[in-house]
């Protein structure tokens, strides 16, 4: 399996720190809002990541955090008139629903900054004990000139940097460039620290949790590509210099999701919250997954229509073959494997293992769908279409999609045999009304 390492800016083989086993973290949302799709895009992207690597039978170790404190919490309580607590609260909740309307799990460790504020404190008073960060009047602010490879994942030049920085007049930084590790304030939730009350700087709170929860290096750090700068940057600088390492093994970043040609944001105007898609959230998942998770998207109502399409054409194979042996009381019999079945699973795999180009798996998903519609309309062994809906079942749970079929009652059977028999006799009258009923009950 090959990765693109956003760190070296290259492919690199997977070879996990722990054999079996991989530990990942992803940078979860600020709790004061709905989130939009452009947020659900690293949602969908490495949710699949984790299935793909279960798939493959390691243990998955998934990590991903609530911020929930920070400034906008602060402004939506004022706004709301209430506390900080009930904002995020909503909002986790909110964002929670969010996951599994996209068929996301949410089944993971989900650490909230607010839980881990000892611990932010005492790695923040390490920092400043060894000299990497200094006080100044109750703010502490990360030393960025200790660390000789800073700009390197963002591949930015430090002197660039700095001549490119605007500079206060009453700056209390020693470089312009240096970070804010812990921000002296009473308004809103504050905790009291050896610098007096306030609460930590966005920048220090992932790679203190990351620090507790798994104690060494991870294996993948993820999030979407607008994090790399000054975010993800400002997490390994501290790695680096406390712990000497990058703090993950790869650095693995999905493009953006634009809408209108511009970048989707709550602060830039056109959005499309998730709690309000009106879609079927299997073509949802599938228009986020036919580009390369590295590429941007354009998100338009056209192109979302064009991949219901696409997904009822998916399902309507997959549900045709299964009432097919279902209603041949096949569906308990041994698979047959064919040799094209053999092929689009080996494209599955391959496309997987390059760097997850789940575009290319959507390509062998469609193709078995045209080798599903040949079998529909011709005699095969039933062996052989179950193996096809088995090859389904493990594109199906790798991507996130889902497909509601469950085995017919004898009544169903009945009501089924008697529309086909109707039809045979051209008793056009009676097999309507027993097309109808099969309808309603979502059996065709």
């Amino acid at each position: 399996m090959k990765i693109f390492n956003s760190y070296s800016n290259q492919l690199e083989e997977f070879v996990p720190i722990h054999k079996g086993i991989v530990n990942m973290y992803v940078c979860g949302p600020t709790v004061y809002n709905y989130i939009h799709i452009g947020n659900a895009r690293p949602v969908i992207f490495f949710d699949t990541v984790r299935r793909y690597f279960e798939f493959r039978d390691y243990k998955v170790n998934f990590v991903s955090n609530f911020t929930d404190v920070d400034d906008k919490i602060i402004t939506k309580a004022l706004e709301l008139e209430t506390t900080e607590k009930e904002v995020t609260d909503q909002f986790i909740a909110a964002f929670l629903r969010d996951v599994e309307k996209v068929n996301s799990s949410t089944d993971y460790l989900k650490p909230r900054v607010t839980d881990y504020m000892d611990h932010i404190i005492e790695y923040i008073g390490i920092l400043v004990q060894k000299g990497y960060a200094y006080e100044t009047d109750g703010d502490v602010y990360f030393r960025v000139e200790n660390v000789q490879e800073y700009g390197k994942l963002s591949n930015r030049n430090i002197d660039d940097l700095i001549s490119g920085s605007r500079i206060d007049i009453n700056d209390k930084k020693e470089n312009p460039l240096d970070f804010t590790l812990w921000k002296k304030t009473e308004i809103g939730i504050n905790f009291e620290s050896p610098w007096g009350r306030g609460r930590p700087g966005w920048h220090t709170e992932c790679v203190a949790m990351i620090d507790d929860i798994f104690g060494e290096q991870i294996d993948i750090h993820g999030g979407g590509s607008g994090l790399m700068f000054p975010h993800h940057e400002n997490e390994i600088a501290q790695s680096l210099v406390l712990n000497h390492h990058h703090l993950a093994k790869y650095w693995m970043h999905n493009g953006l999701l634009n809408i209108s040609g511009n970048k989707m944001s709550k602060s830039e105007g056109e959005i499309v919250l998730v709690k309000d898609l009106i879609i079927d959230s299997n073509a949802f998942r599938l228009f986020t997954l036919s580009t390369h998770y590295r590429s941007p998207i354009n998100y338009s109502e056209e192109v979302l229509a064009s991949y219901e399409k696409e997904w009822e054409k998916l399902k309507r194979a997959y549900t045709s073959l299964y009432l097919k042996l279902d209603l041949a009381d096949a569906l308990y019999e041994n698979a047959i494997i064919d040799p094209d079945l053999l092929l689009i699973y080996k494209d599955f795999l391959s496309a997987m293992d390059n760097d997850f180009n789940t575009p290319n798996v959507i390509t062998a998903l469609q193709d078995l769908t045209k080798i599903a519609n040949q079998m529909l309309r011709n005699k095969t062994e039933n062996g052989v279409i179950l193996s096809v809906i088995k090859l389904f079942d493990d594109i199906f749970s790798v991507l996130g999609l889902r497909v509601d079929v469950s085995p017919l009652n004898s009544s169903d059977k009945e009501t089924y045999h008697l529309w086909m028999k109707a039809r045979d006799d051209k008793d056009f009258d009676k097999a309507d009304i027993y097309r109808n009923i099969l309808q309603e009950k979502g059996i065709i």
